[in-house]
């Protein structure tokens, strides 16, 4: 028998910018229905962020076992037990699910339905045997894994981030199709565990990023051996009785038959838009996501969509924020409007590559003559009694001295982000940086530092000597 509910809010889709929605509109008095096809905490908690980041600290844990030499104390190369790995896995998953389990989200309010949502009308979806009437709708049904047309992919097995944390057995050598952020962090955690790794890309690793920061990423990946190829295709890849052989075609012409044990593909990611039947809500969108305008409303004015499904930035805080912009707009009627000029991302490969802002190439379109400082890990004392001196910091600024952009590689890139971001988002100059007082010995220091450095020229010029000598005759 159809039931029929009529609510405030429709939320479908119960990842991390769903999730923020459905509690904070139904803690703050609204008529919240949420919906979730998939698992609760949707690809952040079960397929992305959480489990790579236990993976990752797995694979930290053995490589500090290798390297422990360096410190006076005997390194040795650790037993491996990846049924054991998986099971450290599931339970760092299993402590933080309960923030995101149904039981949760119905007491702060919300009607939680599980099913694939489906619209019927631009009013109206279908859950199952249930009907749902909304005054608004949130669609926030993240995205999944890019599979590529590659000739033979589809006839051995292979994993995505959806399925590769589930391997409890040993793997020989692992195949990375994919050298950005997923596949980075994946493919030196694997190698880290014990298993040969080959990285496979289009372009340079790291995609997009900026060269002279990947190139300290690229350096750690060599002596750890694992191998890339870059600027490489994939043409075939068989089956053979023992292993799957991948053709692999050069930019400069080179031809590798590339032996593995399993495969990682990690190309990219599109929206999860299956059997929501958007056409009929009326809400345009394209291979990349739904078309929205700066408040986030699709098409259908009364449809609002947040996270990967938008079709911008591919992260979890994006999500979040995005969750604040559409509750402004809906429970408050306040025009807010996305502003990605922080835009801040971390790759926790080792070293961490994080960035916020601008990068000094879209930074000299954008703003013409910038100006860029830059300080290095191996001048600042913590990094060096951490034996983490492979890094820097790279601060871009306005001619006036506008902070507009930051990008650090190095131990724990992504904790030394925070200031870059605030100065960024409140148009702050890099004065105010210079001038803060920082405990020592931190990693904190390589910020105040590269901002000193926007001064240096002028402190110490003959300018200022002139000055100097002249006021102290005073």
């Amino acid at each position: 028998m159809t039931e029929t509910i009529m609510t405030d809010l429709c939320v479908i889709g119960a990842g991390s910018g769903g999730l923020s929605i459905a509690a904070g509109a139904a803690q703050m008095g609204a008529k919240v229905v949420l919906i979730e096809k998939h698992k609760m905490g949707g690809d952040c908690l079960n397929y992305g962020c959480v489990p790579s980041k236990a993976l990752i600290k797995a694979g930290h844990v053995a490589q500090t076992l290798r390297e422990a030499g360096k410190f006076g104390i005997k390194a040795v190369e650790p037993e491996i037990d990846m049924a054991k790995v998986e099971a450290h896995i599931k339970d760092v998953i299993a402590g933080i699910a309960p923030n995101d389990s149904v039981e949760r989200f119905e007491s702060f309010g919300c009607q939680v339905l599980l099913g694939g949502a489906s619209f019927v009308d631009t009013k109206t979806v279908k859950v199952n045997d249930t009907i749902v009437k909304a005054r608004y709708f949130i669609v926030s049904v993240g995205s999944h894994a890019f599979v590529p047309g590659i000739p033979g992919l589809d006839t051995v097995k292979y994993y995505t981030n959806e399925t590769i944390f589930d391997v409890k057995e040993k793997i020989d050598h692992l195949l990375v199709i994919g050298g950005g952020p997923i596949g980075s962090e994946i493919a030196q955690s694997y190698r880290r565990l014990g298993a040969r790794v080959s990285i496979v890309m289009h372009s340079q690793l790291m995609g997009r990023g900026e060269s002279e920061m990947v190139e300290f990423i690229r350096d750690r990946f060599n002596k750890e051996k694992i191998a890339l190829y870059e600027y490489t295709e994939i043409k075939k890849i068989e089956k053979s009785k023992s292993d799957i052989h991948a053709e692999l075609h050069v930019k400069n012409g080179e031809q590798i038959e590339l032996k593995c044990s399993h495969i990682l593909v990690a190309t990219g990611r599109v929206p999860s838009f299956e059997g929501l039947n958007l056409e009929k809500a009326g809400v345009k969108y394209n291979r990349r996501g739904i078309e929205t305008d700066a408040r986030l409303r699709s098409s259908n004015k009364r449809i609002f969509a947040a996270g990967d499904c938008v079709g911008g930035p591919q992260f979890t805080h994006i999500a979040g924020y995005h969750a604040g912009i559409i509750i402004r707009n809906i429970l408050f009627k306040l025009p807010a409007k996305v502003d990605y000029r922080t835009l801040p991302w971390v790759t926790y490969t080792d070293p961490e590559y994080a960035h916020t802002g601008y990068n000094e190439a879209d930074a000299s379109i954008k703003f013409g003559k910038i100006n860029v400082v830059k300080w290095y890990f191996e001048e600042n004392d913590r990094a060096c009694t951490e034996r983490e001196k492979d890094g820097m910091i790279k601060v871009i600024t306005t001619k006036k001295g506008v902070v507009v952009g930051c990008s650090i590689v190095g131990w724990h890139a992504g904790e030394l982000l925070a200031p870059w971001i605030l100065a960024i988002q409140e148009k702050m100059k890099i004065g105010k940086v210079a001038s803060i007082i920082i405990p020592y010995p931190t990693m904190s220091e390589i910020s105040k530092r590269a901002a000193g450095q926007y001064f240096t020229k002028a402190l110490f010029s003959n300018r200022t000597k002139r000055i100097v000598r002249l006021l102290l005759r005073l």
